[in-house]
């Protein structure tokens, strides 16, 4: 067990901690229960994630499924801009390019995510996400939905799903919506950094990119969620 590593975690949350609570306009007011909560939340997470092999399996199973999807905009580039397309390395490839390697995954992902909106999916998942951290954390409807909506579609576009009660908030509220944002990654810039990083990894450790692309995206995933 690295204790260094684990040690230098727990310094780091109770630094952040520390800060927020000092920087705080109104510390009589903070919900100690809601940041206990989620203090614990997080530890039950990783190690769920880290330490149990139901974890692995299905954050390996989520890893394989996202490389396998995005497969096929893979697919799509090469077949319309031939070795443009091909990663580096593969035979066939001209080299890295962002504009047809990168750039068309995060278009292909778009277009699903707007598709599995139109269809209604999406709004189901994002509503039962929002609605177990309402009951777990006790945060308000608004707030829980943007933050479930963050772990699909980014910072830019999840405030525009509770655009009606955006000039209601409370300026703890926006607060958590600001730094929910910045927390997770979204869907479409998590394909972009399967793609490069799994490319650049795949090179310096001689893995295949197949491979190093799971292995990214099971991170990733993880630090995003």
């Amino acid at each position: 067990m690295d204790y260094v590593s684990i040690f230098r975690g727990l310094l780091g949350l109770t630094i952040i901690t520390a800060l927020a609570f000092l920087f705080s306009n109104n510390k009589k007011k903070i919900n100690w229960r809601l940041v206990g909560t989620g203090i614990i939340l997080q530890f039950v997470f990783a190690f769920i994630v880290l330490k149990t092999e139901v974890g692995r399996g299905i954050f390996s199973y989520c890893s394989k499924f996202f490389v396998w999807l995005f497969s096929f905009a893979s697919d799509g580039a090469q077949f319309v801009f031939g070795g443009l397309a091909k990663s580096a390395g593969v035979e066939g490839s001209l080299g890295f390019f962002f504009a047809f390697q990168v750039l068309p995954t995060i278009i292909f992902f778009a277009c699903v995510m707007s598709v599995l909106y139109y269809l209604g999916i999406m709004q189901r998942i994002v509503q039962g996400i929002a609605y177990v951290m309402l009951r777990l954390l006790g945060t308000s409807g608004a707030e829980s939905l943007d933050v479930a909506a963050n772990t699909f579609i980014g910072q830019t576009e999840a405030p525009l799903v509770i655009r009606p009660y955006l000039s209601t908030l409370t300026g703890s509220e926006l607060f958590t919506i600001m730094t929910s944002g910045m927390a997770h990654i979204a869907g479409g810039v998590l394909a972009a950094y399967m793609q490069m990083l799994g490319i650049a990894y795949a090179k310096a450790t001689g893995m295949t990119v197949d491979a190093s692309q799971v292995y990214f995206a099971g991170h990733l995933l993880a630090a995003s969620i």
